[in-house]
């Protein structure tokens, strides 16, 4: 029996695209590599003739692209988002390469969807949306011009994807079933309305407490019976 491809569980999610033209790029470069689920996030114009244009033989993968209002919607039901970036961030989650971020987002793609996120092209990511990744994905280039077009980014990140499958049979399927994003994210709300009731977490300077316990939650890669029994305890001290 032929295992199942993981490529089909890898999300391309993009975020507040400007140009249409990027999006046809973007879909172009994923089914080259093999992959075919688009999540859009608020594009400023979709559909539209240009990103057809551009998409060449991949109109397929546009036509079935979901269209999102957040993107929260966009990582529903995720166990792990990479979030690609051009600028170093304070408090941002793990920085991999896309040849070291691959083989991770394959093996986590065994247990359930994966995201790669790609921000808009004027200012890529924002530091919340950055926020809801476990994992921060930066692409090395020329230091002194490192501007990598959203649909050449795709396409590099899409081809580590598919060099990185015969690395499978060296990853194990996690034995426990990892967190969805949304279950994860009702986690931080409960964690912040504690934190808030016990006066730990001052509202008038909140500094950036909650970034931090974001990155240590995202480096532990929590489990779904792990989100239970920490709400758990934050219901036990009298967070709602």
């Amino acid at each position: 029996m032929n295992k199942p491809d993981p490529l089909q569980n890898v999300r391309v999610v993009l975020v507040c695209t400007s140009h249409p033209g990027n999006i046809g790029a973007a879909a172009r470069a994923m089914k080259t590599m093999g992959l075919e689920t688009l999540y859009l996030v608020r594009p400023r114009r979709f559909p539209d003739s240009e990103a057809t244009a551009m998409a060449s033989a991949a109109v397929d993968v546009l036509e079935r692209a979901r269209l999102c209002d957040t993107l929260d919607e966009a990582l529903e039901g995720t166990v792990l988002a990479a979030g690609l970036t051009a600028r170093r961030r304070d408090l941002a989650p793990r920085l991999l390469t896309p040849r070291a971020a691959a083989p991770e987002l394959l093996g986590a793609a065994q247990a359930g969807p994966v995201a790669v996120v790609f921000g808009n092209e004027a200012n890529g990511l924002t530091s919340e949306e950055l926020q809801r990744c476990q994992i921060v994905v930066h692409i090395p280039g020329n230091p002194r011009y490192n501007s990598l077009n959203l649909g050449a980014a795709v396409q590099v990140m899409c081809y580590e994807l598919r060099m990185a499958i015969p690395e499978l049979a060296c990853v194990e399927v996690p034995a426990f079933e990892p967190a969805r994003h949304e279950d994860v994210e009702q986690f931080y709300a409960h964690l912040e309305r504690t934190l808030l009731a016990v006066g730990f977490l001052d509202p008038r300077q909140p500094k950036r407490l909650m970034q931090r316990l974001r990155r240590l939650f995202a480096r532990a890669r929590l489990e779904k019976e792990e989100v239970n029994i920490l709400r758990g305890i934050l219901k036990a001290v009298g967070g709602e």
